[in-house]
């Protein structure tokens, strides 16, 4: 038996490797041709997935801080299952949590982030007390290895998780970069084939209430085939905890929008919509009522339960924020409370359109920008003045700048911010990627 994390992990299942005293890191310098003609170098890891046929061409160093003479890596099922090569370098987009009591969430920071770039899976993970939380892009055997990685932990074990194919145009993009193309060439990409972030937070998903622990109480789970039905009853009242501008471009029938710019304003949503009254100021009622004083306000319920729903039913893009959402209002006392299995992703995924009750397209946060039914992408492109969706209808406006602003920012941004975002623009465009010798500013003469 062997311990990690303080977890204990039987030999039948995994590979048992000898640490060398020394890792190196292959580095390959590709020289890239921006579109002006100008040549610049950029260093970057060494990571053809087509050649990683075991987890022995991983370098170890990523491991020595969890392990002193040995360690164990989980074997991948992958090759036993995807024989066929073509499988192998297909790419996928997979999103996934684990609500967990996680008190060394920054041990895991390193191994993991070194892990990703030595499998060039890209993307974002955070890292927090209460679990993990991510979406990473990358070939499916590079994908399984990570997740399986992540798994090594008893606490992390039975990850939630949605996947989504990646089209063959952005496969064609990935691989590309594989061939030694211009990094700019990524700009359509999911994610940037080179670049994954490992982050440390407070919370996984930030609604900043740490009393409120899905780990200890949370909603019903409901699956994509029943949510129809549940969301058609008429005592069935359906909140959409996303926020405001992802609201915008698609939702479900009749759901209620609560309009919020960041997921940390919902509860004080929830708290003004059924007007619910604090554990004191209802204490304060009650006391004025046995002592026979009239209440001020003769509207003013006379308990918190009187404007709430009899049942609610919350959907999200994934599901993470449902968690909490449906913990926070069992913990304020509603009764009947539950949430789309898998978030609107996996519904998209198995619900056919001819029976969905989904209307618009979906947004995620990569360089999709939005699916829609079956996951297909969508139409959807991305501001990166303000990060939110656009439209061909507004990209046609006058207030759009492509790289600066959009109908949804523009009157919100400075002078000097979109001056800013201009000469990032021209940073990118010459160099294709963010730092040439310019810093996006016009060369001195």
């Amino acid at each position: 038996m062997v311990r990690y994390l303080g977890t204990t992990l039987p030999n039948s299942q995994l590979l048992l490797f000898r640490i060398s005293s020394s890792c190196v890191v292959n580095l390959v310098t590709t020289t890239l041709l921006n579109p002006n003609g100008h040549r610049h170098s950029h260093s970057r890891r060494g990571c053809n997935n087509n050649h990683i046929d075991n987890i022995n061409s991983l370098p170890f160093s990523l491991f020595r801080s969890r392990f002193s003479t040995t360690m164990t890596i989980p074997k991948s099922s992958f090759s036993d299952s995807h024989s066929d090569s073509s499988s192998i370098n297909t790419l996928v987009v997979v999103s996934f949590y684990k609500f967990a009591d996680f008190p060394g969430h920054a041990d895991l920071r390193k191994p993991l982030k070194e892990l990703c770039q030595n499998l060039c899976v890209s993307g974002g993970i955070i890292l927090a007390p209460e679990g993990i939380n991510g979406s990473i892009c990358g070939t499916r055997e590079s994908v399984d290895r990570v997740l399986q990685f992540i798994q090594i932990d008893d606490r992390l074990k039975g990850l939630r998780r949605v996947e989504s194919p990646v089209s063959p145009e952005e496969e064609a993009i990935h691989h590309g970069h594989m061939s030694n193309s211009p990094l700019a060439a990524g700009e359509d990409a999911p994610f940037r084939w080179d670049h994954v972030r490992v982050k440390l937070k407070k919370e996984i998903v930030t609604l900043g209430m740490p009393d409120v622990s899905p780990i200890e109480k949370v909603g019903k789970y409901v699956n994509p085939k029943q949510w129809n039905a549940l969301i058609s009853d008429p005592d069935t009242t359906v909140i959409d905890v996303r926020n405001k501008y992802e609201t915008r471009i698609g939702k479900f029938k009749g759901a209620v929008d609560p309009c919020t710019t960041a997921f940390r304003e919902f509860p004080d949503w929830v708290q003004v919509q059924f007007q619910l009254m604090e554990m004191d100021d209802k204490n304060r009622s009650d006391e004025r009522t046995n002592q026979g004083i009239q209440s001020p306000n003769e509207n003013m319920p006379q308990s918190p339960n009187e404007n709430m729903p009899p049942r609610v039913a919350m959907y999200c893009t994934g599901g993470i924020r449902c968690e909490k959402a449906t913990s926070f209002l069992l913990s304020k006392g509603f009764k009947e409370v539950y949430h789309l299995e898998g978030g609107i992703l996996k519904y998209l995924e198995e619900v056919p359109k001819s029976e969905s009750l989904w209307e618009g397209e979906c947004f995620v946060f990569d360089k999709r920008v939005s699916v829609d039914h079956g996951l297909e992408q969508g139409t959807f492109k991305l501001c990166y003045g303000c990060k939110q969706p656009v439209s061909d209808a507004d990209m046609e406006a006058a207030e759009w700048e492509y790289g600066v602003c959009c109908p949804h920012c523009h009157s919100s941004k400075s002078e000097e911010e979109k001056e800013r975002a201009r000469a990032r623009q021209r940073q990118f465009e010459t160099w294709g990627i963010i730092g040439g010798p310019d810093k996006g500013r016009r060369p001195t003469m």
